[in-house]
């Protein structure tokens, strides 16, 4: 997976709570927001993205391509 940095200015005090938060999880600073990021998203419908009306349908199943022939 490919990552992209970003600056993040956040209050201190909410920084310190995350980094408490991060330690009793066991888990670095980034990987605390990620979690709380990806979370969030799933728990609004917004993550994984919705697949788009149509996609796939032109994906053939497998045998679907006919009548096997002889060899």
């Amino acid at each position: 997976m490919t990552r992209k940095t970003f600056l993040l200015r956040t209050d201190p005090e909410l920084l310190a709570a995350l980094n408490r938060w991060a330690a009793d999880e066991l888990r670095s600073v980034n990987a605390q927001i990620e979690f709380i990021l990806r979370r969030s998203l799933q728990q609004a419908g917004r993550y994984p993205p919705e697949e788009k009306p149509g996609a796939g349908k032109n994906q053939a199943a497998p045998g679907a391509d006919g009548p096997e022939r002889d060899r």
